[in-house]
């Protein structure tokens, strides 16, 4: 049992959406670092450039760019057909793409809903079945293709935000992966989800702006999450070692779930 081999991601081919910032940059990076062949996918043309460019300067493993615009069906179908032209095999999805509406609950619009919902959800639904074909033929006896949904703490706990959609959707998401996993599985695929704490990110910089402090004295470990905690936990799902993980949700959170519960 030898440790390198153990975690090795190196040559395989790994599609993360919204990889370009955030949560996902931090995944992105953690697998180039790696060896693994990375393609990042998001609206945002300018951020996937730099990022595949600061990627490749790490000169490990090799980063690609296919722009797309997921809350259109169209650009999901058009990113899946890129990916098939370029590769055979796609061993690891990593669907991270997602958007947050915070407001008021006598003013929360019904057009939150819509716009959560798809991206968060429905589109995570989407772009794994455009892509299966590619994990099913990455898929090896005792080595399955892996699907990764970047869930939240918000879809396990309610969330202290007005966040309505944001937090039903990734309950949603958190169910969508263990039905995934039943059903993929069967055909050497497993799904597993990640429910994040906080993290430094986009959606995340307003408010840790302003109560950072206040959420880390919440936390049992007392700090946010960084990098090494969800690249090397993606890392793991994607492994050798990870191989036998289905179906689960793992709370990568320093411990905020159970430090809110009232005992």
């Amino acid at each position: 049992m030898d440790l390198n081999s153990l975690f090795d991601v190196k040559g395989k081919v790994v599609l993360v959406t919204g990889g370009a910032k955030g949560i996902g940059r931090m995944i992105s990076e953690g697998f180039v670092q790696n060896g693994a062949r990375v393609y990042i996918s998001s609206r945002d043309v300018k951020a996937c450039d730099k990022a595949v460019q600061e990627l490749n300067a790490l000169g490990k493993g090799q980063a690609f760019a296919i722009p797309a615009d997921f809350y259109k069906e169209s650009e999901c179908k058009r990113l899946a057909d890129e990916l098939k032209k370029r590769e055979k095999e796609l061993h690891v999805l990593i669907n991270n793409s997602g958007s947050n509406w915070g407001a008021a609950y006598d003013e929360y619009p019904d057009s939150a809903w819509t716009r959560v919902l798809t991206l968060n959800l429905q589109r995570v639904f989407t772009i794994t079945q455009l892509v299966t074909p590619l994990l099913e033929a990455a898929s090896r006896d005792g080595n399955p293709a892996r699907i990764v949904n970047i869930g939240s703490v918000d879809g396990l706990k309610v969330p202290s935000l007005e966040t309505f959609a944001y937090s039903a959707s990734k309950a949603g998401l958190h169910h969508l992966s263990r039905v995934l996993a039943n059903h993929l599985g069967r055909r050497n695929i497993t799904s597993n989800t990640i429910a994040c704490g906080p993290f430094q990110s986009k959606m995340m910089a307003a408010t840790l702006e302003k109560f950072q402090g206040i959420i880390e004295s919440g936390i049992p470990l007392g700090r946010i999450g960084k990098e090494t905690d969800i690249a090397g936990t993606c890392l793991f799902l994607s492994s050798p070692a990870g191989s036998y993980v289905n179906g689960a949700t793992i709370t990568l959170d320093g411990g905020s779930v159970i430090g809110s519960s009232k005992l």
